[in-house]
């Protein structure tokens, strides 16, 4: 007799969402026309992180026309990317936790690419950029930040921004996230390749920004990432060192 195949895994898509209402719908209308064919568990998540545009708007008329499949998480004021994340990991009650951003850079039809490489011994299965189409300036601070955090952090994937990630809910629940601002994508997959389970990564499609702007990108946020990085150098790597702390709890 043939083998029988293993059952597809229970899936929670999120996307965290500032100021998105452009490109809500076709980034839900492409995930609600996918995520049937991988599995007939799954949940998708907005976390509206304070938008001041129409994104409540938009986002209650989806729901509407998706039903109790979309949930919406919102915030009330603008808490920054790293308070989204934070909120659509504690949101997502599914075995495998999907994110990327609400802005439309990424193409959600990539995740199958991710979940063919999700083996049971892998814990983070994370997109890298096969090429990046932002302005030049955003290019090079990318690219400086990147190498900088990784050499900082020791960490070894390449791509530490590219918000395009396939994650075990059973790891989130082990770790302790603090961080505000972008630097949680550095605090993440930090403390993920920490655990037992391997990282694999996958090359995926970068597009260009067609609504809005990065808030990662003004004086402010940076200022304030330059700021709660260092912050996150000492509480993951100077203090577990000098007091013997697990950095996964730190």
């Amino acid at each position: 007799m043939p083998k029988a195949r293993p059952a597809a895994p229970s899936l929670s898509v999120f996307f965290p969402a500032y100021n998105d209402a452009p490109s809500l719908p076709g980034l839900l209308e492409k995930t609600f026309a996918l995520l049937p064919q991988l599995t007939g568990d799954y949940e998708v998540i907005v976390v509206n992180d304070g938008s001041r545009d129409q994104t409540a708007e938009v986002l209650a008329q989806l729901q509407q026309k998706y039903g109790p499949r979309l949930r919406v998480v919102t915030h009330e004021r603008n808490m920054g990317y790293g308070a989204a994340l934070r909120s659509g990991f504690a949101a997502a009650t599914k075995e495998l936790v999907f994110y990327t951003d609400g802005d439309g850079q990424y193409d959600p039809g990539e995740l199958p690419k991710l979940l063919e490489q999700m083996k049971p011994d892998v814990g983070l299965v994370n997109g890298y950029k096969i090429e990046r189409h932002d302005p030049w300036h955003r290019i090079f601070i990318g690219r400086v930040y990147n190498a900088f955090a990784r050499v900082l952090f020791r960490i070894r994937i390449r791509d530490i921004d590219c918000d395009f990630r396939l994650i075990r809910r059973s790891l989130l629940e082990e770790i302790r996230l603090r961080s505000t601002s972008g630097t949680i994508c550095v605090e993440l997959v930090r403390k993920l390749e920490l655990s037992p389970y391997r990282v694999v990564e996958v090359p995926v499609h970068h597009y260009p920004r067609l609504h809005g702007r990065s808030q990662f990108f003004r004086v402010r946020s940076l200022a304030t990432t330059f700021l709660q990085l260092i912050r996150l150098y000492y509480r993951l790597v100077i203090r577990p060192a000098i007091n013997g702390e697990n950095p996964r709890l730190a």
